[in-house]
């Protein structure tokens, strides 16, 4: 199969694009079925697709993850292509941030908890780069993943006050047949590691479980889930929340939408996910 056309400057893609606004699926490469999904939708619902990626320095903390981060060009182009991407932009660093680039976005208040706590820095990476993208592509459509429900959060708000292009487009969190949720980071975890990481949908699941059969009070629920992360030594708890869906701001009481937020280390490797624990309804 012929590799998409690839393209390294934002000249090169908007002569690739022409008057085409497309849909765009924002990755760091390393893709997975996950990112295969959102690739799949937008091919569904646009004219074109692109897939740009870019590992993004400014989000890493640590100069070891960014240097160890996988990269094969070759490969995730291949995927993306079967998947119905019609061209990969693949900028360099200093086409991103030229000599000199001295300006970042951030988002105040959704920023403030869980992975803003966690991993300061992060989210005005993330923003800085995401503004870059959706004003280089320009696009009709941008897709992104529940999983990383704090950014997808974040990146829906900046795109509303910077009125910047693209409609901000979620998608489900896809996940292996145990419950995990599908990561770049998964391929990090041994056996052993593997299973328990497990554990941590279980408890999400649990929780929704108790939610479904009538509990409210944020504070019972919590306690499920924490009784069963509890039982697994392997698991280092960041933090278990029931949090508003829009703010992400801990609520006492469950509402439409309510999303339980997790993050924990297992072994050397820091995972994240999340549940509606209250579907809305329609």
């Amino acid at each position: 199969m012929n590799l998409p056309r690839i393209v390294e400057t934002p000249r090169a893609l908007r002569d690739a694009l022409g008057d085409i606004r497309p849909g765009l699926v924002p990755t760091m490469g390393s893709l997975h079925q996950g990112h295969l999904s959102l690739i799949e939708r937008s091919a569904r619902e646009n004219p074109a697709t692109v897939v740009s990626i870019f590992v993004n320095p400014t989000q890493f903390q640590n100069e070891g993850d960014l240097s160890t981060y996988p990269r094969s060009l070759e490969r995730d182009a291949l995927a993306a292509t079967e998947a119905g991407a019609d061209l990969i932009y693949a900028p360099s660093v200093q086409t991103v941030y030229p000599e000199g680039f001295s300006t970042t976005v951030s988002v105040a208040g959704l920023t403030d908890r869980w992975e803003g706590a966690s991993r300061p820095g992060h989210f005005t990476g993330v923003a800085t780069v995401v503004s870059i993208l959706l004003n280089t592509v320009r696009p009709a459509r941008a897709y992104f993943g529940e999983k990383d429900y704090q950014q997808l959060q974040i990146v829906r708000r900046m795109q509303g006050d910077l009125q910047l292009p693209g409609e901000i487009v979620s998608c489900p969190t896809l996940r292996e047949d145990d419950g995990l949720a599908l990561s770049s980071r998964n391929i990090r975890l041994n056996g052993i590691e593997r299973t328990a990481a497990a554990i941590l949908s279980e408890a999400l699941f649990a929780m929704r479980d108790a939610a479904n059969t009538g509990e409210r009070k944020s504070a019972d629920i919590l306690k499920i889930g924490t009784a069963i992360l509890s039982a697994e030594p392997m698991i280092d708890l960041d933090y278990l929340a029931i949090v508003d869906p829009d703010n992400l701001e801990p609520i006492d009481d469950l509402m439409p939408g309510a999303r339980a937020l997790i993050a924990a280390t297992v072994g050397e490797t820091r995972l994240i996910d999340n549940l509606a624990l209250w579907e809305l309804e329609g």
